[in-house]
């Protein structure tokens, strides 16, 4: 076992011209433990104290040349030296006398002829006041720090929140209706819907439709158009959680809930308490996680992996997803309450095919946008063949699709006129807008002639997927999405059958 180092012994300095004083002191002194410096005059005084830094000094009053008196002022003028306790010797006790020493700096006084006990009691207790002075000065001083850093901390923190207030005030003005752009009766329809949500900022709410139809969008204008609008917004996005972690992200977990959970952690619905989280891809998110928000929907309570204390959360549930939910619930890959419990209040996204109205605005809107981005000033115009261009496109990637469409054409143009050539569409879905009715009509044609009896329109079916591949059957089999012994089977029992 290490012993501890004993503290070096405390330092006395004596000055006296009188060698008895010096010799009586030292006698009296050194039995109790500390370390005597003597010298005879106050010039020397003053340059052993601020050498050896003694923790007191017992200074006589009269002596030859630079007296008592004169040294203590020093010993007071000097930074080095400054601290250190002075208890003067002096013969005489008169009123004036001492008030010369205290005034001088000193802290105490001894009357000669002095007493062994009376020195060494004074001197312990100056050297504890002069130890816990120290202390204190040194306590104040760490207050002090504290104190600024508290100070600087809180102006950070200030400073922060009024950067926050004017995130939040920028994030909500891109965010809020302002941010939908549109005029056509799909769009209005969308507007009315988070118009009436306003004062109902506790409602689920499930946003359906293809992907790149503004689905966030809609969904953090549903928030920052509430009460809710100053409190967190936490987008999730269900399919790009890994699923063995999902719980933990979603409700948090605490230390030690399992292998690399080396602190506690707060779930995003922790995190958006107060505010709205928000559900991406819900359709995807697996079975056994949706037992769980459930329970959650339902109870207004997580509970971190790892824990049995549920922990109360204040959060608005918006979802999207642009699965067919109701194929999915059928298919037993999706509750069907869970479903009732976030479709509270529906909210369809049409595709942009189906608002095509809303191009010229929205087109005038991203090159607007993105020309703040690039530094361009003004936006540069469209041409009304590279518009009309846009008008008769399918957008197969809907709004997320024209919007990369116009930020590259802006590119590619500069500063000029966009045209028809720059703008990058797909070549098959160029035509998409045309052929997509005529190719729907054919097949609702085709659906309503089939015979309503099963046997007879698998044979119709059959036949139509045989002259599609040129009777390949395995390909027929794949077109059907069945296996090619089935169509094999059919084709046998259509065989005649030769009479004896």
């Amino acid at each position: 076992m290490e012993t501890k180092k004993a503290a070096p012994p405390e330092k006395i300095l004596l000055v006296d011209d009188v060698p008895a004083n010096l010799s009586v002191l030292t006698a009296a002194l050194e039995p109790a433990g500390y370390e005597i410096l003597a010298v005879s005059d106050g010039a020397t005084a003053l340059k052993v104290a601020a050498k050896a830094q003694p923790g007191l000094i017992l200074l006589d009053i009269m002596m030859p040349g630079m007296g008592g008196l004169e040294a203590c002022r020093r010993l007071k003028q000097n930074a080095e030296t400054s601290g250190i306790p002075v208890i003067f010797i002096t013969a005489r006790d008169d009123t004036k006398s001492l008030l010369a020493g205290f005034q001088a700096g000193a802290v105490d006084y001894i009357i000669k002829p002095f007493q062994a006990e009376e020195v060494v009691s004074r001197v312990a207790t100056h050297l504890q006041i002069s130890r816990l002075t120290r202390e204190l000065q040194k306590k104040n001083q760490e207050l002090q720090a504290e104190i600024a850093r508290r100070a600087q901390a809180e102006t950070a923190l200030k400073s922060a929140d009024e950067k926050l207030s004017v995130l939040t005030d920028l994030e909500s003005s891109r965010w809020k209706l302002a941010g939908l752009v549109g005029n056509s009766a799909a769009v209005r329809k969308i507007i009315e819907d988070i118009h009436r949500l306003h004062q109902f900022a506790n409602t689920s709410v499930l946003i359906t439709g293809e992907s790149g139809t503004g689905k966030e969008l809609i969904a953090r204008a549903i928030h920052f158009e509430s009460p809710r609008a100053r409190a967190p917004f936490i987008p999730v996005n269900c399919v790009a959680i890994p699923g063995e972690l999902a719980e933990s992200m979603l409700f948090g977990h605490v230390k030690g809930a399992f292998t690399g959970a080396t602190t506690d952690r707060k779930g995003y619905f922790e995190l958006a308490h107060g505010g709205a989280i928000f559900l991406d891809e819900i359709g995807d998110m697996p079975v056994s996680l949706q037992v769980k928000l459930l329970r959650v929907l339902e109870d207004g309570c997580v509970t971190r992996v790892g824990s049995a204390e549920p922990i109360k959360v204040d959060v608005r549930v918006i979802a999207a997803t642009n699965a067919d939910l109701a194929g999915r619930i059928a298919a037993g890959s999706f509750r069907q309450d869970l479903y009732f419990r976030l479709a509270r209040y529906p909210v369809a996204t049409p595709p942009l095919r189906e608002r095509l109205a809303d191009v010229p605005l929205l087109v005038t809107h991203f090159l607007q946008m993105f020309a703040v981005e690039m530094g361009i000033k003004p936006a540069p115009p469209i041409s009304r063949e590279a518009l009309a261009v846009l008008q008769r496109y399918a957008f197969p990637g809907n709004v997320r699709e024209l919007k990369n469409i116009i930020e590259r054409a802006l590119i590619d143009s500069g500063t000029k006129t966009i045209e028809t050539q720059h703008l990058h569409l797909l070549p098959e879905a160029a035509t998409a807008t045309a052929v997509a009715p005529v190719r729907q009509s054919a097949k609702a044609e085709f659906v309503a002639s089939l015979p309503v009896n099963l046997a007879e329109a698998e044979d119709i079916l059959i036949q139509r997927a045989l002259q599609e591949t040129d009777g390949n059957i395995a390909n027929a089999a794949r077109m059907l999405g069945v296996h090619r012994t089935r169509i094999y089977r059919k084709l046998a029992q259509e065989e005649p059958v030769e009479k004896e």
